[in-house]
């Protein structure tokens, strides 16, 4: 979709859709649920951590999300925003997103993209992901 360019119906609901995952990856964030967080992955995704680990597949994203997600430790807030999104075909779309924690030391933020793919049921899921902590000099 060109960025300036007036969505159809079709990429609304579509990037909706992709907003309540985005959304949702928020919420289980916060809430520590990795159960929750994995039911958003494509089982052959590949996922790439603010911290350059890669996780290939479901399974190692499974163990790793599982292993750190509940014992996270974070004394503040996070969350997650829809930056852009650009399909690159009707089925697949690059979703930059904004995330911030909060905290009383100050906040950090990550800049990931997601590259995500629309399944033959309508779901949007997470099928590639890069996450990229932003430094501040």
């Amino acid at each position: 979709m060109n960025p300036k360019a007036v969505p159809t119906e079709a990429e609304s609901a579509d990037i909706r859709a992709i907003e309540s995952v985005v959304a949702t990856v928020e919420r289980t964030q916060r809430a520590k649920d990795a159960e929750g967080f994995l039911t958003l992955f494509h089982p052959d995704a590949l996922w790439t951590t603010a911290h350059g680990k890669v996780l290939l597949g479901l399974d190692a994203i499974a163990a790793f999300t599982r292993a750190v997600l509940p014992d996270a430790v974070w004394d503040g807030d996070v969350t997650y925003e829809v930056a852009h999104t650009r399909f690159l075909r009707p089925d697949v779309a690059a979703v930059k997103v904004r995330q911030v924690y909060r905290s009383a030391e100050g906040d950090t933020e990550g800049t990931p993209l997601y590259v995500m793919t629309k399944q033959a049921d309508g779901r949007w899921l997470l099928h590639a992901g890069q996450n990229t902590e932003v430094r501040r000099e």
